[in-house]
């Protein structure tokens, strides 16, 4: 048996999500198909860049997120959230 690792307990959400990859860029479309505190995993058809802002809005709340990828597995990604470094 696979022991879960994780620190934060993730939730199955299956929603559709806008990424950002640039300032100026267009948004492209993911599917986040499951999501913890600290990160998320991704589903995309087009390739993803290593970081880009993640745009999950629905069930009330808004998100917006800093994401970086830790793994990839075909079209599936595993992202961190970065903390926002202020200036």
């Amino acid at each position: 048996v696979l022991k879960d690792r994780r620190q934060f307990p993730r939730r199955v959400i299956n929603r559709v999500a806008k990424y950002y990859s640039g300032i100026g860029s267009l948004p492209r479309e993911c599917m986040v198909t499951d999501i913890s505190e600290r990160g998320a995993r991704l589903y995309s058809d087009s390739e993803m860049p290593e970081t880009f802002t993640l745009s999950l809005s629905g069930e009330g709340a808004d998100m917006r997120k800093e994401c970086r990828v830790v793994w990839r597995l075909g079209g599936e990604l595993g992202v961190e959230f970065m903390e926002r470094t202020p200036r």
